[in-house]
């Protein structure tokens, strides 16, 4: 090791082991890595620790070079703890977080943010996602991968596609080219994803053993312009045209581009001046065209739009249009002032779908966090995980076209055991409290819950522990809202914006359904109908395993609740 400069350590390895282990101190300025090992590898941005040791992540080593230099540029060179850089033939993955979720997608280890490139090729659902290998807050951006069979159970397969001298790989959607219209090759899965360099521009990477290795484009990029917030580039098929769509995200509108050989493109229109929600930069979009609930044959094209800040609880949000689209323009249907919302909580963004799903089904996920305090929330082993899967559709009301989510049917594959509790509220102000919701209790648990209301305003239910940690969440039928309060969730303080209230639209009827996902660190609440969802983040200092339904102003029933044990 040599000190080179007051700013730079030059360390020289000989014989190297498969990883060199960096370690990480979160609050400690970035240091630069420059590590030459014979393949080219491309700057890193470690927070190297300059007095203590949260954690270490690994820097897989070429282990065919016999001598390997890394180069360090760091702001305070005095402080940094050289000593504590090592290597090993191993790095240890087991899970060290009370806060890892048990059923919903997370890296093994790092930073996580938009989920990308997701394809289902041969029985296998893909999911690619933005990850930070190299720390648990967001930088040095590549696409991390996942498969499964099923949606619920995941197998980390480690990187997919790395930063070149095109910049980090920012997120975008994969295809499948059945008929090899781009040459790669039968079947080959194609990557489009953002270059984030000195400029932000298209590119294409190609797999051919399905999703295991990724190989550039050599003639990347494949769109460019002259706009700072280019990004997020989703591509299909349009059968009626027969040419290939590319949606991507460009500043507050979003710009259309059509192929027939999925390499070369041209512009068609953008759409987005005037309409939706422009609090904040639009990314991550999804044009994609739905079925509507209860008009057989009949669908409508939607616009997921993706919008940060400018959600409607602060900070992150997805928002969508629907309307039409003719393989060239997407017109929407309402009034530009218009904003619909995707999902009513503050951690659900970044929504994008599957493509090439069996039976045209249009599956969806989302990065559970939100910007204002993502980087901040109280896990280092890693950061972010993902919403359950959801099933989307639309329907129709007071002419007007809305989203319906629900839960994917795989979930219930997640179900160990079901406890049903009988309980009826005849009297004003009367409650039903349930002492312990599942014994061995770990935080991954399911409602299924019916209300029959008959005089109550408010009626609803409180999820609480021993510590005093609680959500309420219930119904204001004057106010035609649902509500979810974490203020009291438990963990609060790492963040001002984190403690919040946020509520959803709802009409008047005679009974009310509702689907409850807990796990360790999150509540999702669906509507029986599908017709609103509602994602927030929580950290319980231990499981929720209490549970009280109350009325306020009246009388209502509460038809036998069942509650299910999650697992893996």
């Amino acid at each position: 090791m040599q000190h080179t400069g007051e700013d730079v350590t030059t360390i020289q390895i000989v014989n190297p082991d498969k990883y060199l282990l960096l370690p990480v101190e979160e609050e400690a300025a970035e240091s630069k890595l420059f590590i030459n090992d014979g393949t080219g590898a491309i700057p890193i941005d470690v927070r190297l620790t300059q007095s203590t040791v949260d954690y270490y992540v690994p820097y897989l080593l070429n282990t065919d070079s016999k001598e390997i230099t890394v180069e360090v540029k760091h702001p305070h060179s005095k402080n940094i703890l050289w000593d504590k850089i090592t290597q090993s033939n191993s790095f240890d993955k087991t899970n060290r977080e009370y806060f890892r979720p048990v059923y919903h997608h997370s890296p093994e280890y790092g930073w996580m943010n938009d989920p990308n490139g997701m394809v289902y090729l041969d029985g296998e659902y893909h999911l690619f996602y933005q990850w930070n290998p190299y720390g648990s807050k967001w930088g040095n951006m590549h696409w991390g991968h996942a498969v499964s069979k099923d949606l619920v159970h995941w197998e980390h397969q480690g990187m997919a596609i790395m930063p070149d001298e095109l910049g980090t790989v920012f997120s975008g959607n994969s295809v499948i080219d059945v008929h090899n219209v781009a040459g790669f090759g039968h079947n080959a899965m194609i990557a489009f994803y953002t270059s984030a360099g000195e400029k932000q521009t298209q590119s294409i990477a190609y797999s051919t053993d399905k999703g295991r290795t990724f190989h550039k484009y050599e003639k990347n990029p494949v769109v460019s312009a002259d706009i700072p917030d280019f990004r997020d580039p989703n591509v299909f098929y349009h059968e009626p045209t027969e040419k290939w769509i590319m949606v991507i995200a460009a500043g507050q509108e979003v710009q259309l581009f059509s192929s027939k050989n999925l390499l070369d493109w041209e512009y068609e229109s953008s759409f987005g001046e005037g309409y939706g929600n422009h609090g904040g930069v639009w990314e991550c979009p999804d044009l994609l065209e739905l079925p509507v609930e209860g008009e057989p044959g009949k669908t409508k094209w939607v616009l997921i739009l993706n919008i940060n800040p400018g959600g409607i609880f602060g900070g992150s949000a997805a928002q969508y249009f629907t309307g039409f689209f003719d393989g060239s323009t997407f017109t929407c249907e309402s009034k530009p002032e218009t904003v619909k919302w995707m999902d009513w909580g503050k951690d659900h963004y970044a929504t994008v779908t599957w493509s090439n799903v069996p039976d045209n089904r249009k599956i969806a996920i989302a990065w559970m966090s939100n910007w204002q305090y993502a980087n901040d929330v109280p896990t280092q082993q890693f950061r972010s995980a993902n919403s359950v899967p959801r099933e989307l559709k639309v329907y129709r009301a007071n002419d007007e076209t809305y989203m319906i989510n629900e839960p994917v049917e795989e979930l219930k594959k997640l179900r160990k055991n079901e406890q049903t509790y009988s309980a009826i509220i005849a009297d004003r102000n009367q409650s039903f409290h349930i002492d312990s919701i599942i014994e061995d209790n770990d935080g991954a648990f399911e409602l299924e819950i019916e209300f029959r209301n008959t005089s109550a305003d408010v009626f609803g239910l409180t999820l609480f522990n021993e510590k005093g940690d609680h959500v309420d969440i219930h119904y204001n039928l004057s106010g035609k809202r649902f509500y979810m309060d974490r203020t009291k969730s438990g963990l609060v303080e790492f963040s001002k914006e984190f403690p919040a209230i946020t509520y959803a639209p709802i009409e008047k009827a005679e009974t009310y359904k509702l689907r409850i996902f807990v796990d360790k660190c999150s509540i999702e609440c669906f509507d029986g109908d599908g017709k609103f969802v509602m994602t927030n983040l929580v950290f319980p200092e231990e499981p929720y395993n209490r549970l009280n339904f109350y009325s306020k102003g009246g009388q209502f029933e509460v038809k036998p609740v069942k509650i299910y044990k999650l697992g893996l």
